[in-house]
């Protein structure tokens, strides 16, 4: 990684300028080879799409973004460092040749690469990837033989690969990198899911990186059906797989509770909707319902312990405030 400090660095890779110019050429030389570090061939006479979103914290990077069908070539004159690419298929496939070993990788599906040799890859139709960097120094002192490792599919129904990206969307939330010792621990969290990914008997080092990732997946899951009345830690258990000892274990490393964090959810999805102006027109009873509160009582009570006012103040509050 390139840089020193704690900040999480942040740009946009886009061909679409380039292409409305005219300049498609000053895209492939200057983002491709200079930036990007590689070379990007266009495959059946499809116009280059390119795009991609880069984030990089020290020791930890992350891009992704859709393209148009590709070829990729990283030549060893375009080779700056020997990282660890972690390539998963968000859609579409694609073939990685590196070492003399040619392997497929379907949708869902991950393979990892070695920087440091060259390599082509290869995707022939539209297709969408997310590409995480690692640090050798840091990735190769917790597995053994980690060069073994490169250009062997990873199968889309492993578990720990579902919770290394589903706790990478983590990097699009400002609050869990607000400070540098978030960051870090983001980063180390990150390193230690991709060490469980990569030599699955490192279990134990990985913990507390599984933990913030199955945390992650839990609240997802939860904010995703918070609209439900009926929600349950049984349906939540099930739903991932786990027990529901270990989720109430989860949220106590928080100091909360599952019940607590259901009903606070519920409400912040109550407030935003009433403090909307598009939504005023509506009933709050209704408001409170499509939250996943039942009683109104409760509701009611719970609001105003919450956030010291009425429904109706909030939303009278946030008139006033326009």
């Amino acid at each position: 990684m390139t840089h020193d400090s704690d900040e999480l660095m942040r740009f946009h890779v886009s061909s679409a300028p380039f292409a409305q110019s005219g300049q498609l050429d000053a895209f492939l030389e200057v983002w491709g080879r200079k930036m990007l570090r590689m070379d990007i061939e266009t495959l059946h006479g499809h116009p280059l799409q390119f795009e991609a979103v880069l984030r990089s914290l020290p020791g930890f990077a992350m891009a992704s973004g859709p393209r148009s069908p590709v070829r990729v070539h990283r030549t060893a004159d375009l080779i700056d460092h020997d990282d660890l690419l972690l390539i998963v298929m968000a859609r579409g496939n694609a073939e990685l040749n590196q070492q003399g070993r040619p392997v497929a990788i379907g949708e869902g599906e991950a393979v990892l690469s070695a920087n440091g040799t060259p390599a082509t890859f290869t995707m022939p139709t539209p297709s969408s990837t997310i590409t995480y960097r690692f640090s050798r120094d840091l990735l190769a002192p917790r597995i053994p033989n980690l060069d073994d490792l490169v250009a062997r599919p990873i199968a889309r129904d492993s578990q720990a690969l579902r919770l290394l990206v589903g706790y990478s969307d983590i990097l699009n939330d400002q609050s869990a990198l607000a400070t540098p010792e978030l960051r870090r621990a983001v980063t180390t969290h990150m390193l230690e899911l991709a060490v469980l990914l990569l030599d699955g008997s490192t279990e134990n080092q990985a913990a507390e990186g599984v933990r913030a990732a199955r945390l992650k997946a839990l609240k997802d899951d939860i904010l995703s059906k918070i609209a439900q009345s009926s929600l349950s830690v049984d349906e939540i258990a099930r739903s991932q797989q786990i027990s529901e000892r270990y989720i109430r274990q989860l949220f106590a490393t928080e100091g909360t509770t599952f019940t607590d964090f259901v009903r606070r959810a519920r409400l912040a999805r109550a407030w935003r909707m009433l403090t909307n102006a598009s939504q005023r027109h509506r009933p709050i009873h209704e408001i409170a319902g499509e939250s996943g509160f039942r009683d109104m009582s409760y509701f009611n009570r719970a609001f105003r312990q919450q956030y010291n006012m009425t429904p109706s103040d909030a939303r009278d509050l946030a008139r006033q405030e326009v």
